[in-house]
C-alpha cells in the first residue's frame, strides 16, 4: 500500500505526557503511591493508580500550562518534518480532555512551539479517531474503539504502557521509515 495520509496522535506519541506527569507527581507528593514510567500498564495514566489517588492525578494534567510544559517524544519533531519532506500528508489527530478548558488551547500552543505555527493547521481534535480518514494512525493507545472499521492502519508507538501488546505492527521515531515506508 502506498501511504500518502499519516495522522500522527500527540500525548505520548510527539509529547512525552508520561515523563512530565510523573515529574510533577513525585515533585508535589514526594511520600505517596510512585509511578515508574517503565512500569506503566494501561494507556490511560490515572488507571495505574490506586482509585482512591485518581482525583489528584486528575488534577495534576487538567492544570493550567501542563500539556504546554510537555517535553517532546526525542526524534518526533525532526521524524514528522522528515516525513512531510517525503511528500506524505501528516496530521496531528489527537483527543482533548473531557476537561477541555486549558488541554485544547495548549494542544495548539505546544505544536506552535515545537513545530511551528503552520502545523496548527494541520491540528485535528477528535474524541473519535475512526472517523478520520488516512492511510496510518501512529498511536501509542491500543485501544481504540471499532479500529478495525477505520479507513487507517494503526502503527503503535512503542511505550511502556502497551509493550504487552505483541498483535500490532510497532515503531519508535528511529524506526519510522522500515515501519511506514516498507
Amino acid at each position: 500500500m502506498e501511504i500518502k495520509t499519516i495522522l500522527v496522535d500527540m500525548d505520548g506519541v510527539l509529547a512525552d505526557f508520561d515523563f512530565q506527569f510523573i515529574k510533577i507527581w513525585r515533585e508535589r507528593y514526594p511520600g505517596r503511591f510512585q509511578l515508574d514510567q517503565d512500569n506503566r500498564t494501561s494507556s490511560r495514566i490515572s488507571d495505574d493508580f490506586p482509585s482512591d489517588l485518581r482525583k489528584d492525578v486528575r488534577e495534576i494534567y487538567t492544570t493550567p500550562g501542563f500539556y504546554r510544559s510537555l517535553p517532546e517524544i526525542p526524534g518526533a519533531i525532526k521524524a514528522i518534518n522528515d516525513m512531510a519532506q517525503f511528500g506524505i500528508d501528516v496530521w496531528i489527530c489527537t483527543s482533548p480532555l473531557l476537561e477541555y478548558e486549558n488541554c485544547v488551547l495548549e494542544k495548539y500552543q505546544w505544536i506552535d512551539y515545537h513545530l511551528g505555527k503552520p502545523w496548527t493547521e494541520r491540528i485535528i481534535l477528535t474524541r473519535n479517531k475512526i472517523l478520520v480518514r488516512g492511510d496510518v494512525l501512529i498511536d501509542d493507545c491500543p485501544d481504540i474503539s471499532d479500529r478495525d472499521s477505520a479507513s487507517w492502519e494503526q502503527i503503535l508507538f512503542d511505550a511502556p504502557c502497551n509493550r504487552s501488546i505483541s498483535t500490532m505492527k510497532r515503531m519508535t521515531w528511529r524506526t519510522w521509515r522500515t515501519s511506514i515506508l516498507a
